[in-house]
């Protein structure tokens, strides 16, 4: 685990700590392979105007668009939605736009920087677009036409590379604050099996993962490959919170194009819920929301979601009149 606020400390302003460097050198002068790993596509997660502020985002999903290097262009991750980098603020038509964060293209450029004789390959949604191109892309790496594959979550597949001998985490806690009670669990699944790629031959391998928040249980469970702390901790936080496997959760979503309309349909819908809790003997049960899911635009429309936490919600909305709200029993997803 290496600490990147450290980093920061000791001068250190790349997205690569030293000990990432030393031992992505090692293993270019070993002839062996190296895999970073980074969940965010793109070379900047977001731009932002540093007079005003104001960040650029999807007009129809109101979300931070991403810069992608390679297409010269701003998009959104959701609709697709793409425009220029602009050279002045929307809002204040200054010129101090700049972008920030990192992805996968930011992570490709910054290797050729730093190791310009390093074949790359980078794998992620962008560069598999066409029929077949995952297994091109496999098939390259696998007969060693490069020495670092750089990708998204697609690397943490059950892939055999014998001459990968490095794994480097480039950000570990990507993901890790999501207002989602499985994001941990998420987490800690992705970065044990992207560990798992390093060191599946006699050559051996070592895993480095980069974070912000190095004391965290799930960094420090996924880099022992610890399965049974990891499960405690997250079964003491669950039964904490109310959340599965201690209850089970009943999501409802609803959309319009119109803010206030959904934001009063959510309203009139929660006390409906309230009040058909009331009315019957069901456990404990009780309500979250209404509110505005995290991605709260897409596409034009505003979603709003009610999460009915019961012991049994299915007997709480079997028969009701639920109209146009969309009704997920133990969501795979509250985002």
């Amino acid at each position: 685990i290496v600490d990147m606020r450290e980093e920061l400390k000791s001068g250190n302003r790349s997205i690569f700590s030293r000990a990432l460097q030393e031992h992505l050198v090692q293993t270019l002068e070993s002839k062996q392979q190296a895999i970073l790993f980074l969940n965010r596509r793109g070379s900047a997660t977001y731009v932002f105007c540093r007079q005003c502020g104001a960040s650029l985002k999807c007009p129809r999903c109101d979300l931070p668009l991403t810069f992608h290097e390679g297409a010269a262009a701003l998009i959104c991750h959701v609709c697709d939605y793409r425009r220029q980098m602009p050279r002045i603020c929307p809002q204040c038509g200054s010129s101090q736009i700049r972008q920030y964060g990192s992805g996968t293209e930011k992570v490709e450029l910054e290797v050729q920087k730093f190791f310009p004789a390093a074949r790359t390959l980078r794998w992620d949604a962008d560069t598999t677009r066409a029929k077949g191109s995952h297994d091109i892309l496999l098939t390259h790496f696998m007969n060693h036409q490069a020495d670092v594959l750089i990708g998204t979550q697609m690397l943490a597949k059950g892939l055999d590379m014998p001459l990968v001998t490095l794994v480097g985490v480039v950000l570990a806690d990507v993901g890790l604050n999501m207002p989602d009670f499985r994001c941990g669990e998420r987490l800690f699944h992705l970065l044990t099996q992207v560990a798992g790629r390093a060191g599946r031959s006699p050559l051996g391998g070592k895993v480095i993962l980069q974070t912000f928040q190095p004391q965290h249980y799930v960094i420090q469970a996924a880099s022992r490959h610890d399965f049974d702390t990891f499960y405690e901790a997250e079964l003491k936080n669950r039964y904490l919170l109310k959340y599965p496997p201690y209850y089970r959760l009943a999501r409802l979503e609803n959309r319009h194009r119109d803010r206030a309309v959904i934001e009063n349909e959510a309203a009139e819908m929660a006390e409906k819920l309230r009040n058909w809790i009331k009315e019957g003997a069901f456990g404990s049960s009780e309500l979250i929301g209404p509110a505005p899911c995290f991605f709260n635009r897409i596409s034009g429309e505003y979603r709003w979601q009610i999460i009915l936490r019961s012991t049994d919600p299915l007997a709480i909305l079997r028969g009701r009149p639920l109209g146009e709200w969309d009704v997920e029993i133990d969501p795979l997803s509250l985002l």
